[in-house]
C-alpha cells in the first residue's frame, strides 16, 4: 500500500496548522464526543477536500494521522504518525470500516466510526438496507410528490420524518432538529449542489443490499444459465405476476443504468428506458417478460465481454 510522501504530508499539515479532530475529543478523557448533525458535516467536508463523496488517498492519510494523534493528551503533530505506522494503521482501519472494500471511506462508513446523535445516526439505515431497487423506486415515487423527478428539501424532510416515526423516535426530534437533519443530509448527498436530490444522489442515501447485475456472471466471464435468468426475473418480479412492470421495471433499469453511469437523474432513466426497450419486442403495456429480460441480459453480457477484450 503506497503512503503519503514526507513532502505531501508536510504540505497537508501546513494547510491545517492544527489538528482538526482535537476539538471533537473530551479534553480530560480524550474520548470522542457525540457529534451533532452539523459537526458531523464539518468533519466530512473538512476531509473530503475534493468533494467527490469519498475520503481517499492523501485525504484518508491526513484523516488517519489526525484521528490518531488527536487522542494524545499532549498536542503532538499528525506527522508524529510515521509512514510505517500509517501503513499498519490504514490496513486495520480499512478492515474494520471499509465495508464495501473499495479502498476508500464513504459517508456511511465514516458515520459508523464517529459517535453521533442517535437519532441522526438512524437516518443512515445501516441495519436495514433495501432489498432491491424495486423498493427504492417505490419510495422514490412516494416522496417525489410533485412528480418533478427530484426529491426537494420539503420532500426529503417528509421522508426523514417518516423514517424517525418508523423507528419510534419522532417524538425525540423537534421541528428545528428535523430541519437541521434535512439540511445536513442535503449537504452530504447533494453532490451537484442544486439544493435537491436526483436519483443517483438519493440512491446513496438509501442503499440497496446489492446490485445483482454487478455479479461476475453478468460480466461475460461465464455463460448465462436458465437459473441465472430465473433468479434475476424473480428478484424484480416482486408481485410474482409473471412480468416486470411499473416500479419493478424502473428498479431493473436503475440497476442497469448504474453499470454505465455514476450520476443520473429521472430524465436519464427515462431516456435509458426508451433505448433499452427499443431493442426488445416491447409491449405498449409497459411490461417485460422472461424472454425480453433474457434478450437484455444476453446483450449486457456480450457488451461486457467485448469491453473486456478491447481493454488493453
Amino acid at each position: 500500500m503506497s503512503c503519503e510522501s514526507p513532502s505531501s504530508a508536510k504540505k497537508f499539515n501546513l494547510e491545517r496548522a492544527s489538528n482538526f479532530m482535537r476539538q471533537f475529543r473530551d479534553p480530560d478523557s480524550r474520548e470522542l464526543k457525540k457529534l451533532s448533525a452539523n459537526q458531523f458535516m464539518e468533519v466530512w467536508s473538512h476531509y473530503d477536500r475534493d468533494g467527490n463523496g469519498y475520503i481517499e488517498g492523501t485525504e484518508l492519510d491526513g484523516f488517519l494521522r489526525e484521528f490518531v494523534s488527536s487522542a494524545n493528551f499532549t498536542d503532538i503533530s499528525p506527522d508524529a504518525v510515521s509512514d510505517s505506522m500509517l501503513v499498519e494503521l490504514k490496513a486495520c482501519f480499512m478492515e474494520a470500516y471499509d465495508d464495501n472494500q473499495d479502498g476508500k471511506i464513504d459517508i456511511r462508513e465514516l458515520a459508523q466510526l464517529l459517535p453521533m446523535e442517535e437519532n441522526f445516526l438512524l437516518l443512515f439505515r445501516f441495519d436495514n438496507p433495501l432489498e432491491s431497487s424495486v423498493e427504492f423506486m417505490k419510495i422514490w415515487r412516494e416522496y417525489d410528490t410533485d412528480g418533478s423527478g427530484y426529491i426537494e428539501a420539503d420532500e426529503l424532510k417528509n421522508f426523514l420524518r417518516d423514517l424517525l416515526k418508523e423507528a419510534k423516535k419522532i417524538n425525540d426530534v423537534s421541528e428545528d432538529k428535523l430541519i437541521e437533519y434535512t439540511d445536513t443530509m442535503l449537504q452530504v448527498f447533494d453532490s451537484n449542489k442544486d439544493g435537491r436530490l436526483q436519483l443517483s444522489e438519493m440512491a446513496k442515501l438509501l442503499p440497496v443490499k446489492e446490485n445483482f447485475l454487478c455479479r461476475q456472471v453478468f460480466k461475460g466471464a461465464t455463460k448465462l444459465t436458465k437459473d441465472d435468468i430465473e433468479r434475476v426475473f424473480s428478484l424484480y418480479d416482486r408481485d410474482n405476476n409473471g412480468s416486470i412492470e411499473n416500479e419493478e421495471l424502473r428498479g431493473f433499469l436503475k440497476d442497469l443504468l448504474e453499470l454505465v453511469k455514476k450520476d443520473y437523474d429521472a430524465q436519464d432513466l427515462l431516456e435509458f428506458e426508451e433505448t433499452i426497450l427499443q431493442g426488445v419486442e416491447y409491449s405498449s403495456e409497459g411490461k417485460i417478460s422472461r424472454k425480453q429480460l433474457t434478450m437484455i441480459l444476453l446483450a449486457l453480457a456480450k457488451h461486457n465481454q467485448e469491453e473486456e477484450v478491447s481493454t488493453p
